[in-house]
This record gives structure tokens, sequence and C-alpha cells, in this order.
């Protein structure tokens, strides 16, 4: 489905910070009066990751390439023009995150539901194959793993 509306860009808010996140404000970015559906997805830090011996994370670290928010927009972007977007939003953290932390939100606002559904899939799965993110794992017994975008 293409967005042929004459609007201007639906993409509200975009973001790379090294500060807490809100669902609330990611949320409020994409509100709509012609959305009659909104798809949010939160990213939190896990206690595990792919780890040969099955170590648990006790933290890790994002950070992003100089051009992570450029490629962020124009992942953003291509999304709001292969969907009939209302509005879109995504934000992700960089620093030092613990287990439970925020580290991405994106949400989509649509006219339908399953529109909103299969845009916020393909957005957040768009990000985290092609945004310059990567993450630095530690796990419970010292061991440490870089994780890069498109893992």
């Amino acid at each position: 489905m293409q967005n042929t509306d004459p609007r201007p860009s639906p993409v509200r808010l975009l973001a790379i910070r090294d500060t807490p996140l809100s669902v609330d404000e990611v949320l409020a970015a994409v509100g709509d009066p012609a959305a009659g559906g909104t798809a949010l997805f939160a990213g939190t830090v896990r206690d595990h990751d792919a780890h040969p011996e099955g170590a648990r994370v006790t933290s890790l670290a994002y950070s992003a390439h100089p051009t992570a928010e450029a490629e962020l927009r124009r992942v953003a972007e291509r999304v709001a023009a292969a969907f009939p977007v209302r509005a879109l939003a995504a934000v992700h953290r960089t620093g030092a995150l613990a287990v439970g932390d925020l580290a991405v939100v994106v949400a989509v606002s649509c006219a339908h539901r399953g529109e909103a559904f299969e845009a916020a899939r393909s957005l957040i799965d768009d990000l985290k194959r092609e945004v310059p993110i990567w993450k630095h794992q530690a796990f419970t017994d010292g061991t440490e793993q870089w994780v890069g975008a498109g893992s």
C-alpha cells in the first residue's frame, strides 16, 4: 500500500539520545484524529542473550555511529512511504543501560490497526537491521560481547 496523502511527512519524532526514553512521549507524537489504530513497540534490555555458556546479561551500553540519525530518518521515511501512515515516531537510547531499561520505542498510527501493526513491524525490523547502532553486553561470567546493526 502506498501513502498517497498530500500532507507533510508523517514522521513526527525521530531521535537517538543518551537520556531515558518515554513511551508517553512517543505515543503522544503519533496522535492523529484520523487514525483508527496505533501500534507501539517498546524494546527493553533483557537479562539474557546468545552466550555459549548461558551466562546472564548484567548490563549493556549502546553506541551509535554519527550517521545513525540520518539512517533512522531514511528508514522512517521509507516506511511512511510504503504504508498508509498517519504518524510515525522512533527513539533509540545510547549509553549505559540496566536490565529492564527502555532501549527503543517506536509507534505508528494508521487509519486501521492491521496497517499500523505492519508498518510498526517494518519500522522496528528495518531500524534494527539498518541503523548503525551497536550494543556492548556484559555477562555474569565476566565476558563481554559486541552486537552490531543487522544482528
